[in-house]
């Protein structure tokens, strides 16, 4: 059982502490350093945090001395010095190859042979990738060319799929992603390397590494055991983990948004985590389960409140975004939690320091969506002194977040009275109301094609559609209308103005959406100097096969 949900650290993940060394299994999902300085989720970052609160110090006082490094998505052995004393030794015997590394990978298809080596040289390649070059005996190597080896060994056969041991002689980047790659054996579940698969995660897992202990001077070997779901993938089994590891797995990776007291709402658990038919959304001390056709399963509920959790609700979502339901029937979204205790009604989260009502037992919809909070973020920086619109607005959340960076200006359209008058409290409710924000409750279409007539432009327009919408007047389907609707939103952009379009339609991807905007420019006589993709929340990953659901991409207009 879970005694806390969202832990800094897990005893399960420490290997070996000493005066000298800390050597941990490093959990898929966990970058060794800090991706950014703003994020803290790192090995790095969580082990001093861990380390501060067991010995009782601040954490300027735990000194973490860092050797090597392993990829965000590999899992497994890594070794810190645990006082400056001790790095001399270290770094000698990696940079001296005393240390020696071992790794489990699944790969696929299956090798021919049962072993050899691979001897390469590596340079890099664009997107922060490497690539294997060819030796010319007659000219020199590459300029930034670094030589890879790699021993391999045929660990056990499984059809297609093989699992391989490897021992790398070498410290490069994404080395053995790229060497085995190259051989025409990539490892399964490698979105950079490999081909398109439904692994769950990156199969390579640093498995043991040996080198002399920095006091005693003796080899030492640290292993950490092959993770369960690594070996079932090699046989083509399902993942053998239970509930609760799984879902311990995607709270790890949360770990630094569920300490974050400026933002209090996020996903817990999606698609990229294995909760395609009920991800999890957390709201301040409660979780919210959408059940997309499944029956809610009590154990994840149990789970939910051990873990931490107040109370748990439950949205019972169709599977076809087009299916037409009352979206506030008890049935599919009971008033009440199914477990624990209600939630206040209203109930106030936090966002980036910005607060926003939110329903969580009135129908399907809650006030926020979750997977837009990086894009608010980016509204927010982008707002100071521009002309905003924001367009199928729903409760204004980003109209909140364009007046909170400073916009000049900003109209909030929807058909929905219920929703305007929402966005106007969360306006309120951040004391940013004033005469310079406008709402208007109408159907966009033809409030767009007035406001065309009016030659009233902006200097950034936000289009976030719903998949499906009917009116009293109209029907929408992001699926044929969107370059329609698209050409309309950027007659309103201003010179050199921006469109933030996005849509969450599962059917249309990310390239066809990019074509559509360029055409929608095109069919207005605007140019598009540049259309830049943007990334969803870390706490929405993508699922196996690598779409995400929400395409998101800013368009800057001549």
């Amino acid at each position: 059982m879970m005694n806390d949900l969202f832990a800094p650290w897990r005893d399960a993940w420490t290997l070996h502490l000493d005066d000298d060394l800390v050597v941990v299994d490093k959990p898929v999902g966990v970058s060794t350093h800090a991706p950014d300085p703003v994020r803290r989720d790192d090995a790095v970052s969580r082990l001093k945090t861990w380390l501060s609160a067991r010995d009782g110090v601040a954490e300027s006082a735990v000194y973490l001395g860092v050797h090597q490094r392993l990829d965000r998505d590999t899992s497994g052995v890594l070794l810190f010095a645990r006082r400056k004393e001790a790095n001399k030794s270290i770094a000698a015997a990696f940079e001296g190859r005393a240390a020696k590394k071992r790794y489990l990978a699944v790969v696929s298809p299956a090798p021919r042979t049962d072993g050899g080596t691979l001897d390469d040289l590596l340079v890099p390649a664009d997107d922060g990738k490497m690539q294997v070059v060819t030796a010319n005996p007659r000219h020199p190597p590459p300029k930034g060319a670094q030589r890879a080896v790699t021993r391999w060994t045929l660990v056990s056969r499984h059809g297609n799929r093989a699992l391989v041991s490897l021992e790398p002689e070498t410290g490069r980047t994404h080395q053995l992603r790229v060497q085995l790659a190259a051989m025409g054996t990539p490892i399964e579940g490698d979105p950079l390397y490999g081909k398109p698969s439904a692994a769950p995660r990156l199969m390579l897992h640093a498995l043991s590494l040996t080198l002399p202990h920095p006091t005693a001077g003796r080899p030492v070997t640290f292993t950490a055991e092959a993770p369960k779901e690594l070996l079932a993938w090699a046989k083509g089994e399902a993942d053998p983990r239970s509930l609760d590891e799984r879902l311990l797995a995607a709270a790890d990776q949360r770990w630094d948004l569920a300490r974050d007291p400026d933002t209090t709402a996020f996903r817990l658990a999606h698609d990229g985590d294995g909760f395609a038919s009920t991800p999890i959304d957390v709201y301040g001390e409660w979780a919210l389960v959408h059940c997309y056709d499944a029956a809610l399963d009590e154990a994840l509920t149990g789970a939910l409140l051990v873990g931490g959790m107040r109370g748990v609700y439950v949205k019972h979502r169709p599977k076809q975004g087009n299916t037409v339901v009352d979206t506030r029937k008890e049935s599919l979204a009971p008033k009440h939690a199914v477990s624990g205790e209600d939630a206040p009604e209203p109930m106030t989260v936090r966002e980036h320091g910005l607060r926003y009502e939110v329903h969580l037992g009135d129908g399907l919809s809650t006030g926020i969506f979750l997977d837009q909070r990086e894009n608010r973020r980016r509204v927010r920086e982008l707002a100071k002194g521009q002309r905003v619109l924001n367009l199928f607005a729903y409760t204004g959340a980003f109209t909140v977040a364009a007046a909170a960076g400073g916009a000049s200006q900003t109209v909030t359209v929807d058909v929905s009275a219920t929703v305007i008058a929402w966005a106007q409290r969360n306006l309120e409710l951040n004391e940013l109301s004033g005469a310079k924000h406008s709402f208007v409750t109408s159907d966009v279409f033809p409030w767009m094609e007035a406001a065309k007539a009016r030659k009233q432009v902006f200097d950034l327009v936000l289009l976030d559609p719903p998949s499906y919408a009917t009116t009293r007047d109209s029907r929408f389907s992001a699926a044929s209308d969107y370059p329609k609707l698209a050409a309309l939103a950027m007659s309103l952009v201003a010179p050199g103005g921006r469109l933030l379009a996005c849509t969450n339609h599962q059917e249309i991807a990310r390239m066809k959406f990019r074509r559509w905007l360029y055409e929608s420019a095109r069919a207005v006589g605007r140019e598009v100097t540049q259309a830049k993709d943007l990334p969803t929340p870390i706490d929405f990953p993508p699922p196996a096969d690598g779409h995400a659901h929400l395409k998101s991409v800013l368009v800057t207009l001549k």
